[in-house]
């Protein structure tokens, strides 16, 4: 059936959309819920995952019928890996996620009949399990950092840096192992300092 020129419904095509938007679903939630989200508890992360992976499948969905330069896609797609946000640089860890849910999505919407349903699910799953495996299991208890503004000005000396842990070990209650002075403020009488812990302990 059309319209003005237009196809209005093709219960074949959509078959096949709501079939690989639906691998594609489960694999994303698979990965932000299940495996970063009980890592690292960031909900405005969460909703840019999804968010940048479900449009990405419909953009490479939709567009994969339409023929288009080479250099079009590639610029389109650069725009996804480059993008920033401009209100907070992004961390790496979340970028890395950032990408993998974009690529997921890129697998999903851009197989074809050359490619089977099985080697779509097990590149689905294949990279799950590698992101769980990395970021939960073998280096769960990675070195993670906390910057704080410290107001205890006569603790950042070298000598009192003992002191200065255990201080920041009661109030925030991390097993810190390192501090680093990053800046000191004379007029405040306060300090920008990383604090570095394992995430594990």
């Amino acid at each position: 059936m059309e319209i003005y020129g237009i196809q209005f419904f093709d219960l074949q095509d959509l078959s096949k959309l709501l079939f690989k938007f639906g691998i594609n679903f489960i694999f994303l939630i698979v990965i932000v819920r299940a495996i970063y989200y009980k890592v690292k508890d960031d909900k405005d992360y969460v909703f840019t995952f999804i968010m940048f992976n479900i449009l990405t499948f419909f953009i490479c969905f939709l567009l994969r019928k339409v023929p288009m330069e080479m250099g079009f896609a590639l610029g389109l797609f650069a725009v996804f890996g480059i993008l920033r946000y401009r209100t907070e640089a992004i961390p790496i860890r979340q970028m890395t996620y950032l990408f993998i849910v974009i690529g997921i999505s890129m697998i999903n919407a851009l197989s074809n009949k050359s490619i089977s349903i099985f080697e779509v699910l097990f590149t689905n799953g294949f990279i799950t399990l590698i992101t769980y495996l990395v970021d939960s299991v073998w280096f769960q208890s990675i070195e993670e950092s906390k910057s704080i503004l410290y107001e205890k000005i006569d603790l950042i000396k070298p000598d009192s840096q003992e002191k200065m842990m255990e201080d920041l070990k009661q109030r925030t209650g991390l097993p810190i192992h390192a501090v680093k002075v990053d800046k000191i403020d004379f007029l405040r009488d306060t300090a920008s300092i990383t604090i570095y812990y394992n995430r594990e302990e």
